[in-house]
């Protein structure tokens, strides 16, 4: 089942999401339609909250990048109530959108490599460490456990340029190809 990708304005997605316990109801299908929703709104990452969900959950794959980077061919992870340990080396800019932004992409850096703790969907706990453009997904849908979205790490002035456009997300005044759920 796809789920509505909630979008921009709704209060959900600036809370911090809860711990899941290994007996939540229904993982595994949350897990297999939050699949199901990346793919065909044609993302590389969601999160748990961007599906209306408050829980420490979110999925990834990231093999759309082997072309640049050979090591991310097979990269499909689910990562549950995951710690970021630790995030180090240069900054680097990159692009980035998100499904609860559509329409919206901007430069945002990141630390190049990060260090992250977290439960796969047996409940089997993994240290890893990423760089490159599996780290740099792993911080955007780690952030939205946090209740942060991309662009507040835009300068002043830049977030003052988008307001039209996030006010319009907020309005459902976009039409991206998949479902949205607009706030209330």
């Amino acid at each position: 089942m796809k789920y509505p990708v909630t979008v921009y304005g709704d209060p959900l997605l600036r809370k911090k999401a809860q711990t899941i316990e290994k007996d939540h109801p229904k993982l595994d299908e949350i897990i297999e339609n939050m699949w199901e929703t990346m793919y065909y709104s044609d993302g590389v990452g969601l999160a748990a909250p961007q599906v209306g969900l408050s829980i420490r959950l979110f999925v990834i794959d990231a093999s759309s990048g082997a072309d640049e980077e050979p090591e991310l061919e097979g990269f499909k992870k689910v990562f549950i109530n995951p710690q970021i340990i630790e995030t180090k080396g240069d900054e680097w800019t990159m692009n980035e959108g998100c499904l609860s932004l559509p329409e919206i992409r901007e430069d945002v850096d990141r630390p190049d490599e990060v260090t992250i703790k977290y439960l796969d969907e047996n409940f089997e706990e993994h240290t890893e460490t990423y760089k490159g453009f599996a780290g740099r997904v792993i911080q955007h849908e780690y952030d939205h456990l946090e209740g942060i979205l991309f662009v507040d790490y835009l300068s002043p002035l830049r977030k003052r340029l988008l307001k039209s456009k996030l006010i319009a997300i907020s309005k459902g005044k976009v039409r991206p190809h998949y479902r949205i759920k607009v706030p209330r």
